[in-house]
């Protein structure tokens, strides 16, 4: 967005080198509400949007989102042999913090207790590939986080964490996702013994979620399903809305 802006101002042609998106093969989540926009969420989208970078450069185009209803010039070199039901593997890992495959697979869904006290495996050897608290009430996995390289100061550092071990899930079924897992979101707000610091109090939670439904719906009671019942007819509108912008044939 912001290189694109800049290149708005400044009537330069940006060219983009368009590469496969690893979670290019599902869209879901709640779409991002103006009111909570922030470096970490710029636009009206899903948190999982599953659009190529250069799909969604497109997109920010056409959709008028850049300053002053800007267009930036745009070139998109697209990718050979590449559709949104290929499950591409990366070749090099993105961040120490996800160190292969699996963490890029789980991430859409471990990345809301970021905004919680519940830590996804920083300054561990598999990061966003567990979780765990201090303050679950049970949990069938235990770790303790460290200062190590990409997490010098992990969330709970020294202190032992209860909870759940997702290397134990199926490679396989990782890469037939159709959906955010919000049932250990859900299972963690309930079994925390701190419920009312369960969300920071510093709003990121709700500006990972785009909105602050999601969070209020949790403390409401709401289950996972009747959370995503909730933004389905605003998906199925971004859906409508992606159709315009793929470049490369869609997953269904």
């Amino acid at each position: 967005h912001y290189v694109m802006e800049a290149c708005a101002e400044n009537n330069i042609t940006l060219i983009v080198l368009d590469r496969p998106n690893p979670n290019g093969f599902y869209v879901d989540g709640p779409i991002l509400e103006n009111s909570f926009k922030s470096f970490v969420g710029m636009h009206p989208v899903p948190v999982v949007h599953g659009l190529t970078i250069g799909e969604y450069a497109n997109m920010i185009n056409g959709q008028n989102w850049l300053d002053n209803e800007n267009e930036c010039s745009l070139k998109v070199v697209t990718c050979l042999n590449y559709n949104h039901k290929t499950k591409y593997s990366l070749p090099i890992p993105p961040s120490p913090n996800l160190p292969n495959m699996r963490s890029v697979y789980l991430y859409p869904s471990l990345c809301f207790f970021e905004g919680t006290n519940i830590s996804i495996g920083r300054g561990t050897d598999f990061p966003f590939q567990a979780y765990g608290s201090p303050n679950l009430k049970d949990g069938e996995f235990n770790f303790t986080p460290i200062s190590k390289f990409g997490a010098k100061n992990p969330k709970h550092k020294g202190v032992l964490c209860v909870g759940n071990d997702l290397r134990k899930l199926k490679m396989d079924s990782l890469t037939v996702i159709k959906e955010l897992n919000l049932n250990w979101l859900v299972s963690c707000y309930h079994n925390s013994t701190l419920t009312t610091d369960f969300f920071n109090k510093n709003n990121f939670f709700n500006l990972l979620a785009g909105t602050d439904k999601l969070m209020n719906l949790i403390k409401g009671g709401a289950n996972a399903s009747q959370i995503r019942d909730t933004y389905q007819k605003d998906l199925i509108k971004f859906k409508e809305l992606r159709k315009k912008y793929l470049l490369y044939d869609d997953f269904e």
